[in-house]
């Protein structure tokens, strides 16, 4: 058996209970060495083989679960994060189905989660904001023509955007193509939840120079939209007057 695990965002306390005790039983580990906080890999009992996918290819990464499957082993595949958001498991998970073996997906609390966290903020704020796009920049890897960032950044949104803290000048220029301005409120966090933690907050027009007095160049999620900054309306849920399933609402 396979099982993705999402690590969490950085601090080792924050891997969910059933990850944490999947780990502990793994025969085989292979972690996101680059990304996965190593403190994690203390809960490995005595005589696991653990592997560090940064020096890794898809196929050597395939091979050790082969070899472990065939041995009779479990394996954990943990990585950074939660597995379904820029965790390149579809890819191999559809080569474990070629090989007829099993596989299963445990979630963990991503970056954007942590940030949110760091900052004391709710991406979902009443009369501000609803929806929350979670992107990245194109660069090396390319993403769909309908999902450049000028075209995401024209809803005005919350926004986290990932994998993009050395591209900071070009995300400048794309949300202000967009519905927001040089003073829309914007947010810098470096390695969310690791004890290294930095949160810098700016503006959509000085994310780049942030960055740069600050030596950012990776490892940060960005963070744009009013959510950051404005209260928000009230919820209706809590409101005396709001009837809900639970309780009668009562008139003013």
């Amino acid at each position: 058996m396979v099982y993705f695990v999402g690590a969490g965002s950085g601090a080792p306390d924050l891997i969910t209970l059933r990850g944490d005790k999947l780990l502990r039983r793994a025969d085989v580990i292979i972690y996101a060495g680059s990304l996965v906080n190593p403190t994690l890999l203390e809960s490995a009992k005595e005589g696991c083989e653990i592997y560090s996918s940064a020096v890794m290819t898809l196929e050597e990464v395939v091979a050790v679960m082969e070899q472990a499957h065939a041995a009779g082993q479990m394996t954990v595949r943990l990585h950074t994060g939660d597995p379904s958001l820029y965790g390149a498991i579809r890819e191999q998970i559809i080569r474990l189905e070629a090989l007829h073996i099993p596989w299963e997906v445990v979630p963990g609390v991503s970056s954007f989660l942590g940030a949110a966290a760091a900052l004391g903020v709710e991406y979902t704020l009443p009369g501000i904001s609803q929806t929350l796009i979670l992107t990245r920049m194109e660069g090396r890897t390319p993403v769909p023509e309908g999902e450049k960032m000028a075209s995401l950044a024209a809803h005005g949104a919350s926004m986290a955007v990932f994998l993009s803290a050395g591209l900071l000048k070009q995300l400048e220029a794309q949300l202000l193509q967009g519905a927001y301005t040089a003073e829309t409120p914007a947010a810098i966090v470096y390695k969310a939840t690791w004890p290294e933690e930095k949160v810098l907050r700016c503006r959509v027009g000085t994310l780049a120079q942030t960055a740069r007095e600050q030596g950012i160049t990776k490892t940060a999620l960005i963070l744009v939209g009013d959510f950051l900054e404005e209260e928000g309306d009230r919820s209706c849920l809590y409101h005396p007057e709001f009837t809900t399933e639970f309780r009668e609402g009562t008139k003013a």
